[in-house]
């Protein structure tokens, strides 16, 4: 096992400091290898030392610019700190350098959301789902930004999804209840949203929405 794999078992742990002396020892071997600089970085951004993390990424980049893992990196740093632009930006340039997986074109599609973007997000996140299809999350988000764009018996299929996969996700709940509500579907939109409050007593939105379907099933 080398100085890189050995780091990654010790991430895996959580033991930070042995991890972070692992990477170093890879960088020291091997000064040109930007898996080495990446490793390092992931160490110091799980610790919350982003500052440092960007300077181990765009070390890696200096190194070899095609390194699709280090904009990737530098991408969830900005993420992580609601920095959502430049997120988008890393997360492309990522793509562009050969990164096609799940997490980069979820997270693409998020940044693209959250900047008011929902329709270029949505080939982003439907291609999340697609790599990824036990992804409950990512699903969710998808189906967020199709109800977003009006995309109305769309969403309640990724919703309907949502909580197949996951029997304890409120939020898929709920929404479905909103869905199911818009398409005329009262009954079964009060019970599905009497199934996110068993769920989450607390949920003020869902509480609100029932409230709604009741008054309106006692006047109609």
């Amino acid at each position: 096992m080398d100085n890189n794999q050995l780091g990654v078992k010790y991430m895996q742990e959580g033991n930070w400091e042995e991890a972070a002396k692992a990477f170093n020892e890879a960088i020291e071997q091997n000064p040109k290898d930007p898996v080495s600089y990446i490793n390092f970085g992931n160490v110091l951004s799980a610790v919350g030392d982003d500052e440092k993390a960007l300077k181990f990424y765009q070390k890696a980049i200096e190194i070899d610019e095609n390194s699709a893992t280090a904009y990737y990196s530098i991408g969830n740093l900005y993420y992580k700190n609601e920095q959502y632009d430049l997120a988008k930006n890393m997360f492309e340039q990522a793509m562009k350098k050969g990164l096609q997986t799940s997490d980069n074109f979820f997270l693409l599609g998020t940044s693209l959301n959250k900047l008011g973007h929902g329709k270029l997000a949505l080939p982003y996140l439907q291609r999340s789902v697609e790599l990824n299809e036990k992804d409950t999350e990512a699903r969710f988000e998808y189906a967020l930004c199709l109800l977003q764009q009006e995309l109305i018996d769309e969403a309640s299929l990724q919703f309907e999804e949502c909580i197949k996969q996951d029997s304890n996700y409120s939020d898929a709940y709920y929404f479905l209840g909103l869905v199911l509500a818009h398409k005329g579907d009262m009954e079964r939109a009060y019970s599905i949203l009497e199934k996110a409050l068993a769920l989450h007593p607390d949920h003020l939105m869902a509480k609100q929405a029932k409230s709604i379907l009741k008054k309106i099933s006692e006047t109609s």
